[in-house]
Parts: C-alpha cells; structure tokens; sequence
C-alpha cells in the first residue's frame, strides 16, 4: 500500500487550463539542481533518443516539455532545428539564459523557445508547425503534470490531439509515463532515474489519492540535499529541501488507448520499457511511447 491513501467521493472544483506546480520558482530551482545539465543525462538515454531521432532522419523537433533545456540543448548541439515549449515560465527561464549565454553560435541563436499549454498547443504554436515536425518529444514523465480536472480526461486527450496535429505524417511522437500500474500496487517510486544521474541524495515519498475505488492523484515529495552546491548561494538557505509534485497515474492500458485514439488505427505503436524492448525488464521504471503517424500520402 502506498505510505498515505486519500479516498474521496469527488476531486473538487475542475480548473481551467495547466496548472503550473513550479509557479513559485523554488521548485524550478531545486528541480534544475537535482537533475543537473545535459552532462548528467545517462547514456542508455541518449543513445536512445539519437539512435530513435538518427533511424527516422529527423531534423525539426519540437520538445513540448522543454523545462529548464536539457534536451532541448543536447539535441541544438547535434545540429536538430529545436522548437521548444513549457507550460511553466520559472522553467522556461532556465532554458532562455542558456540561450542566451550561447547566442553567438548560429545554432542556439535560431533555437526557438515558447510558453504555450498544451491544452491549446496547436492553436499557440500553429505559425512554427507549417508541415509539421519529424519528431514531437514529451519526456521526463512530464505529461503526468497534466492532471484530470473534470474526471474524464479530456484535457489529456486534447493534448495528445494537439501533439498529432505537430507530427508530419510519417513522423513522430515519443513520450513517456512512470510505471504508475507499479507504484499503485507496491506504493512505492524508485528513486533513481533512467534519464538523469543525480549527484544529490534524493527520497522520494509516494502518496496515493483515490477517487471512490480509482487511483486518481500520485504526490510525490522529493528530499533532496543540495550540499555539494557549495558555489550555490541559494543553497545556504536550506541544504535540504522538499518539495511536492502531483501527477496523474496513467495505467499503461488506458494511455495506450488514449494514444490509438489521437494518431488512428493505422498509425504504428510501440512500447519501451526503460529503453528496452517491452518484457525484456520485468518491472521497468518508465514505460515509453513511440507512435509513428500514419501518412495517406503514397
């Protein structure tokens, strides 16, 4: 069981839009020092992504969860056209004062960062798609930030219109979500990564709230200790922070139909389990998504 479960009969008064849980700009900060810049990255990721990006011969991608530019900047530096959105300005403006410290390299100086929701993504973006990307990429677990706010997850299902409406055809989407079928069972979230080597300690304490009998929040509470950021001086502060994210539990089942319904039947469907082929790792961490979009055009 997880270590606190919420039951309540409704989930409260539904908000409009994405809620921004990093508008205080603590939490964009800690989140930025925890997962540290590109050099952090594990190697099974990167291999991946530009062995994913290189098989496709892409080159225009749009990364809709940009956060601070992690990816957004491995992928400029492998000379990928970037288009990069967030929901979240704190976030974003990580991304844009690395930006600008490499202005003067043509690359970064054509990387293209937005504010937009992904609720109304193609309406916001609908100028930088023209005939659309090789690759939209939505990693880090970070649609999960998306929660149901009317309890029939039609937020999410717009968002996901919205990513196909930026995929060319025969382009494509990949994106990502914990493996929530396991955290609900077992109540628990492992606290490494398959993205990022942390060098901070981290624990990471899961709370589970259900709506009647369905699992319908997952909070997760980081600990995090930022004592080795000695050239930190936001860190003499409190060298140990916490602090609260709250994520929708997809079920692997249910996001994969979600998915079906936004690209169609005849686009193509497969499924990682930390990387690897599904039911090579019994238990993964992460599953991800990779939907290639049907082209009618022969």
């Amino acid at each position: 069981m997880a270590q606190n479960v919420i039951s309540t009969r409704t989930q409260g008064a539904a908000l409009e839009g994405m809620k921004d849980q990093y508008a205080d700009g603590k939490e964009a900060k800690v989140w930025e020092a925890f997962i540290g810049d590109k050099n952090s990255r594990t190697q099974n990721y990167k291999n991946f992504l530009f062995g994913v990006l290189g098989r496709k011969g892409c080159k225009r991608i749009l990364d809709v969860a940009c956060g601070t530019g992690i990816d957004s900047i491995m992928l400029v530096e492998e000379g990928f056209e970037v288009v990069s959105v967030d929901a979240s300005d704190k976030m974003l403006k990580y991304a844009l004062k690395s930006r600008w410290a490499r202005r003067r390299d043509s690359a970064f100086d054509k990387w293209t960062i937005e504010e937009a929701n992904w609720v109304t993504l193609y309406d916001d973006i609908e100028d930088l798609v023209g005939d659309g990307f090789d690759a939209v990429i939505c990693l880090g677990n970070s649609f999960a930030l998306l929660l149901d706010n009317f309890g029939d997850q039609r937020e999410q299902k717009q968002a996901l219109r919205n990513f196909e409406k930026c995929v060319r055809p025969e382009g494509f989407l990949l994106i990502d979500h914990r493996n929530y079928d396991n955290i609900i069972d077992s109540g628990e979230t492992a606290a490494k990564s398959i993205y990022y080597n942390p060098t901070h300690t981290t624990d990471i304490k899961t709370s589970v709230l259900y709506e009647t009998v369905e699992p319908a929040l997952v909070t997760l509470d980081y600990l995090t200790d930022l004592s080795s950021d000695k050239e930190d001086r936001w860190v003499e502060e409190s060298q140990v922070s916490e602090f609260r994210l709250s994520y929708y539990p997809h079920r692997l089942k249910v996001f994969t139909h979600m998915l079906e319904q936004a690209f169609g039947e005849n686009s193509t469907y497969k499924i990682f389990g930390d990387f690897r082929p599904l039911g090579d790792i019994e238990t993964p961490n992460f599953y991800i998504h990779l939907v290639e979009k049907y082209s009618s055009f022969f």
